[in-house]
């Protein structure tokens, strides 16, 4: 119950700002619109592979509208400055495991963007470009599984990021260095097909492609569910780092004065 409300709370309380919100959504539709027309000019005069102009026209599509799940999380879930302020310490002494606290926060601030950010973002392309998609039910619910993997790796990403705070205080640059790899190993930019042969191998060693790369190609039906099982090892792996670092910050914290 508590949880259910924390997302709630969370959610509600990104409604009070839907106008903002609105104008992000044209920024973000014209960062798009640029790649989109990036890639339309080299289709003129260089082949596209396997994708075509309308091939990828429809992954920048999605992947635009993406960002608004897996990448565009808070930065370290609020807890830097959390550490900053000495509110960690009345975190850390909740009756509420940190963990649960922070990602059901971010769990209501992702449904939030689902409905206000991926949707409209994802629509407004479709109706610009006639994107083709997928006929099948079975696509949209592998994709949705694929998002809700991704989310979930990209938040306990910046539950570490944010864990981070208590030993370095400032994790900022963490947060932009993890959005740098994201951007080009998650195939935001490119198609991960299209990276030279060791940059390919060494994404596939990372969780970046589980980000958007498989959920995209999920969705325009270029690959199959196979390879949902290792965005789930990821997720498992990610969540023992993060019950790790909590315990590592309950020891490390300090309370001074009185």
């Amino acid at each position: 119950m508590l949880f259910s409300v924390l997302a709630r709370k969370a959610y509600a309380r990104n409604l009070q700002y839907r106008g903002a919100h609105m104008i992000h959504n044209v920024s973000s539709f014209m960062f798009g619109f640029v790649y989109v027309s990036l890639w339309a000019g080299i289709g003129e005069s260089h082949s596209l592979g396997e994708y075509g102009v309308q091939g990828m026209t429809a992954y920048i599509a999605f992947n635009q509208a993406s960002l608004w799940l897996v990448l565009f999380i808070t930065n370290g879930l609020g807890m830097e400055q959390s550490v900053r302020t000495g509110q960690i310490a009345l975190d850390l002494m909740r009756p509420v495991p940190l963990f649960l606290h922070k990602m059901y926060r971010e769990w209501g601030q992702i449904a939030y963007q689902f409905v206000y950010k991926f949707l409209p973002i994802y629509i407004l392309y479709f109706f610009l470009f006639s994107i083709p998609v997928p006929g099948k039910l079975s696509v949209y619910g592998w994709t949705a599984l694929s998002l809700l993997l991704a989310a979930y790796i990209s938040i306990c990403m910046n539950y570490l990021i944010g864990a981070a705070a208590m030993w370095t205080t400032e994790s900022r640059w963490l947060y932009w260095v993890n959005y740098a790899f994201s951007m080009l190993l998650s195939g935001f930019f490119i198609p991960l097909e299209w990276l030279p042969a060791w940059l390919r191998q060494l994404s596939w060693l990372t969780p970046y492609p589980y980000l958007l790369y498989v959920p995209v190609s999920l969705f325009t039906e270029r690959t199959t569910p196979a390879a949902l099982p290792a965005a789930l090892f990821w997720c498992v792996l990610f969540t023992g780092l993060c019950l790790l670092a909590t315990g590592g910050m309950r020891r490390k914290l300090e309370v001074q004065g009185g």
